[in-house]
């Protein structure tokens, strides 16, 4: 009796996890509990909403060569990762998203349709196979967006190219950027030399990527399909025109922003002594950002060497070079970028009262000098500039991302003709200003970033900073949704094992000091070797002391004990880490399961004496 009871017992309970499982599958797949420290499996709140502005249905191909990497396992838990969060996308699209997991074999035409949508495989594999390792995505009308190959460098990343390639797949419109600028962008004769010059490099780029339409200060208002606004060195914009760019921004439009406190690429004020040549956007200080254009930042340790007028060498402090130390590696835009320069940066903060939310992009040393733009526009000696170095130095904010609450700079739409058809239609503030702003203009010149060579015939632009990467990542982020924008860099899912650190790099610095006396001895051994050797007798043969010998000897052993150490150290080093995994092996193998043995004896033991009690209680009653 007690057999078959036991056996009816054990039937139950496998089909009861069947059953659980099936529920799980079926039911329950669209939750779930993500536990780790930086929700590296959860969609942010910018993805969901792109998910949730789909309008049609779209099909992602992921393709990973699973059966090439075979042996890869830094690469293959990466992969799993990138498929957990696509499934995850999948999920949470309410049926707009088809996704499809490819293994493009060799000569196969999964490879082929790999290359179809512009994939390449890197050449990974231990004979040299090629490792795919991309996505590619459609709509209902055929557009083809892909992502090349996952960089598992790019983590942090990853939910904003997922997202980045989602949303153009849903809008695939064409982005209408309008460029506003007094500055001659499309080149001809410069006034100076007289020579031709061509289109700024920043400028034709953005022609290649974007709509482009140009305005100038004298425009009234701007074009009514802009999507995204960028400002270079604005000067004498008109009441209509700035009442125009306000209302653009209240209507949570997008603007790329370059200030400057002296603009010194301009040919006419480089030939003038009449001082600074800043920029004029009132609108800023009324939103609650302040650029100190009276100011240029001066920075000893980025400043640049440049070739004075009598041909000498000198470093410039208002030219300075930022590199990776000095820009944001948490932000999509900069995250990338090596070095940026410029000159005669400004200042940027927001006012005090302001409810913006301001992320540093680049700034500069804690070597840096806010002087007088106007007397930096009179000072041609980078001499006498250094001498202005001995003030209060701090770190500034060069260029940041502004984004939040303002209101706008009028409390109603002026009374002009322009803006009468305005008046009905006036936006008193907003919660979703988004403008970057660079305190630069000068990082806009060819000179500043791009090498020009003559190839038979043809003008090649060769950069050497990555001032055109700004212009296009900084463009192309505020080209998306406001969505698309809000998403930021996550953490990674592979977790350090920081003990584990801890112990090698105790056990390095024990090994590079024990390395150091050896390298030490090594040249004295050296050193007396040299001079042994230079004693030699009449026929030419080195002879030594007995002294001489008993020294070296002694040295010999000395040298071979101290090497003994040193593997002692190695292996210590090596001993104190499999100690360490021996001992999370033991709580894993066999602690964790012992608590959970033990658990469940005492819920036995607790149901059972319950329910002894129970039939106590009906006996007696």
């Amino acid at each position: 009796m007690k057999n078959t009871t036991a056996l009816t017992t054990l039937a139950l309970l496998i089909v009861l996890f069947f059953g659980v499982v099936v529920i799980n599958n079926e039911l329950l797949g669209h939750y779930r509990i993500d536990l780790t420290e930086d929700k590296v499996y959860s969609l942010s709140p910018g993805s969901q909403k792109v998910l949730d502005e789909l309008d049609e249905p779209i099909v992602l191909y992921f393709f990973f060569s699973d059966s090439a990497s075979k042996g890869m396992t830094a690469l293959r838990n990466y992969a799993n990762r990138v498929q957990s969060l696509l499934e995850e996308y999948a999920s949470r699209a309410n049926g707009k998203i088809t996704l499809k997991v490819i293994d493009p074999e060799p000569f196969s035409e999964a490879e082929d349709l790999a290359a179809q949508y512009g994939l390449t495989g890197a050449t990974l594999g231990p004979v040299g196979e090629a490792i795919y390792f991309g996505l590619a995505g459609t709509n209902a009308v055929d557009d083809q967006f892909s992502i090349g190959f996952f960089d598992p460098q790019q983590e942090t990343f990853l939910e904003y190219d997922i997202s980045k390639l989602i949303y153009q797949l849903s809008d695939p419109e064409p982005v209408s950027v309008t460029l506003l600028t007094d500055l001659n962008l499309l080149g001809g004769q410069n006034p100076m030399s007289g020579q031709y010059t061509p289109p700024m490099t920043f400028y034709s780029q953005l022609n290649q990527l974007y709509d482009v339409t140009t305005i100038g200060s004298d425009a009234s208002q701007l074009p009514d399909d802009t999507d995204v606004l960028v400002v270079v060195h604005p000067q004498n914009l008109s009441e209509s025109l700035l009442y125009s760019i306000d209302q653009f921004a209240m209507k949570q439009g997008r603007i790329l922003l370059f200030m400057d406190s002296h603009y010194e690429s301009d040919p006419m004020a480089m030939m003038s002594a009449m001082g600074a040549n800043a920029s004029e956007f009132s609108l800023l200080e009324k939103w609650g950002i302040n650029v100190d254009t009276s100011k240029v930042v001066l920075d000893a340790r980025l400043g640049l060497d440049i070739r004075t007028p009598e041909g000498a060498v000198a470093r410039h402090p208002g030219i300075i070079g930022l590199t990776g130390e000095q820009l944001n590696r948490e932000d999509i835009i900069t995250a990338n970028l090596e070095l940026i320069n410029g000159s005669s940066f400004a200042p940027l903060s927001l006012n005090q009262d302001s409810r913006l939310r301001l992320t540093p992009l680049a700034y500069s040393s804690q070597d840096g000098v806010a002087v007088s733009s106007s007397d930096y526009a009179l000072t041609r000696d980078p001499g006498a500039l250094q001498r202005m170095l001995d003030t209060t130095k701090q770190q500034y904010t060069l260029a940041a991302r502004i984004a939040g609450a303002t209101r706008s700079a009028y409390d109603s739409a002026p009374d002009f003709e322009e803006s009468n058809a305005m008046q009905s239609a006036h936006v008193s503030q907003t919660t979703q200003l988004n403008v970057i702003v660079f305190t630069d203009a000068d990082m806009l010149a060819d000179r500043f970033w791009v090498q020009q060579s003559n190839f038979f015939g043809e003008t090649l632009f060769t950069p050497f900073a990555n001032n055109g990467d700004a212009v296009i990542n900084a463009s192309e982020n505020l080209a998306g949704s406001s969505a698309l924008i809000s998403i930021r860099g996550r953490g990674t899912y592979a977790r350090p094992f920081e003990v584990v650190q801890a112990l090698e790099a105790k056990a390095e610095a024990r090994f590079r000091e024990q390395e150091e006396r050896l390298q030490a001895q090594l040249q004295q051994t050296e050193a007396q070797l040299a001079e042994l050797q230079s004693v030699q007798n009449e026929s030419g043969a080195l002879t030594l002391s007995p002294e001489q010998q008993a020294a070296l000897d002694e040295f010999i052993a000395q040298r071979g004990a101290i090497r003994r150490e040193l593997r002692d150290v190695r292996y210590q080093l090596e001993r104190d880490i499999d100690t360490l995994g021996n001992y999370l092996k033991l709580l894993n193998i066999a602690v964790a399961p012992l608590v959970l043995v033990t658990l469940l004896w005492l819920s036995a033991r607790l149901f059972k004496r319950r329910a002894g009690k129970q039939v106590r209680e009906e006996i007696a009653a």
